[in-house]
């Protein structure tokens, strides 16, 4: 009998959000889950760790099984280094994160909890994707990604994802209808204008909303935001070596003397 993987999940919006729950689903089909997410929504943590607080961590049962569950009270990332280091007993075959409610396309993968998690678990040694729908709504509906969700993952355990390379998937919301396919993208370089909007509350002290418009001024057809705005599925391979390799050779003739 063939073994089934071992498969952690986790994701940025709170363990209760209906994209988990969704990924959840798929997961069972295809392996042993164990679910460690966080107890309330996390969105655009990044990479942020817990160090100056305690972190909590419960037993839960939000679905009936067969997955595992525990609710977290730290970050993503938090919650895939307990679990690797105090909820398991060997690492997991694949991590997957999300589904989140929006898009981690393009600059929003560096600050996306979601992809954040996947990340850590590569970090770990472990293959790991992030998945997002171009939906925000809590209401979303994931059912038409469930397909995807399980093509992509099953063909990652069989083909294997190169090392210390993590996949960002995110899913459209078709103009069309319906999705036209996967795409292997690399990552539009787009970025958020930021705007604040100022206001003052009733005891007249001023506080801030963050607010912004995102700007792509990519024209390729090879990346994720192209891929996306004609109902297609984006897969960019993402490395956590930040190493800006072509400008070493620049920085080199520099004196420092």
């Amino acid at each position: 009998m063939v073994k089934r993987p071992l498969i952690l999940v986790t994701n940025d919006d709170g363990i209760t959000a209906p994209g988990v729950r969704a990924l959840i689903e798929v997961m069972n089909t295809i392996g042993d889950v164990l679910v460690v997410a966080p107890d309330s929504p996390q969105s655009a943590m990044g990479h942020a760790i817990t160090i100056n607080s305690t972190l909590h961590c419960s037993a839960i049962e939000i679905t009936e099984g067969p997955q595992k569950e525990y609710s977290c009270s730290g970050t993503p990332a938090d919650c895939v280094k307990l679990a690797v280091n105090e909820l398991m007993d060997r690492k997991p075959d694949l991590c997957v994160s999300g589904i989140n409610h929006g898009s981690n396309s393009s600059i929003n993968v560096i600050y996306s909890g979601t992809m954040s998690a996947a990340i850590e678990a590569g970090i770990e040694g472990i293959p790991a994707i992030g998945f997002s729908l171009l939906d925000y709504r809590w209401g979303a509906d994931f059912e038409a990604v469930k397909p995807y969700v399980e093509q992509i993952t099953r063909t990652a355990l069989i083909h294997k994802i190169p090392k210390d390379v993590v996949l960002n998937v995110n899913f459209p919301v078709p103009k069309s209808g319906s999705i036209k396919g996967i795409k292997i993208c690399r990552q539009a370089k787009a970025y958020w204008v930021e705007e604040f909007d100022k206001r003052t509350n009733p005891m007249g002290r001023e506080y801030y909303w963050l607010t912004g418009k995102f700007i792509n001024e990519d024209r390729g057809e090879d990346t994720d935001e192209w891929a996306l705005e004609q109902d297609y599925v984006s897969v960019v391979p993402v490395q956590f070596d930040l190493t800006a390799h072509h400008a070493m050779q620049q920085l080199n003739t520099w004196d420092f003397d």
